[in-house]
C-alpha cells in the first residue's frame, strides 16, 4: 500500500469532529430534544482547556462531562465550546477545544465516536469504537453505530 500523502485520516477526523460541533450547535440553539443526552470525554491536559484548578487536580489527564438536565450557557466559539455545569452543587465554567475531545456519545440513540491523536499526543488522529465511561449511578450506556477507521491508518 502506498503512503497517504493526502492524509485522509486527518480529513475524516475533521469531518467527525464536525459532527460533534454540529450536535453541540443544535443543542446550544434549541436545547436537548427528547431523550438525547451527551457524554463528552476530553483531555484536561490538552492545550487551551480551561477548567478550575481543583478539577484539573482531580482529573489530571481526562474527564467526562454529561450534558443532560443541568447545564447552562453552552456556547461555541471558534474551535472550542464553553459550558457551565454543577459539580458538588457549585457551578463551574469549562472551555473545551474540539481538538481535546477524545470521546463523544449519545446513548439515547446508541451513537458514539472516539478520537485519538493530537490531543493525546499521538502521531495521527483517528476515530474508533469506545464505550463511554459509566456515570456515577453505574447505568452505563451502550454504544453502537460507531465509525471505525482503523483501515485508514498508516500501518
Amino acid at each position: 500500500m502506498g503512503k497517504d500523502l493526502l492524509r485522509y485520516d486527518r480529513m475524516v477526523d475533521a469531518a467527525l469532529r464536525g459532527v460533534v460541533r454540529q450536535a453541540l450547535a443544535r443543542v446550544a440553539a434549541e436545547g436537548l430534544p427528547g431523550a438525547h443526552h451527551l457524554f463528552i470525554s476530553f483531555r484536561t491536559d490538552a492545550a487551551q482547556v480551561e477548567i478550575p484548578d481543583h478539577m484539573r487536580e482531580r482529573y489530571p489527564r481526562e474527564m467526562t462531562i454529561v450534558l443532560q438536565h443541568q447545564f447552562w450557557d453552552l456556547e461555541l466559539d471558534g474551535d472550542a465550546f464553553t459550558v457551565r455545569l454543577s459539580f458538588d452543587d457549585a457551578p463551574e465554567r469549562l472551555k473545551v477545544p474540539f481538538a481535546a475531545i477524545v470521546g463523544f456519545a449519545d446513548p439515547s440513540v446508541d451513537f458514539g465516536l472516539q478520537f485519538q491523536g493530537a490531543a493525546a499526543g499521538k502521531k495521527a488522529p483517528k476515530a474508533a469504537r469506545r464505550d463511554p465511561p459509566a456515570p456515577k449511578d453505574d447505568a452505563a450506556p451502550k454504544v453502537a453505530n460507531v465509525v471505525k477507521l482503523d483501515s485508514f491508518r498508516d500501518r
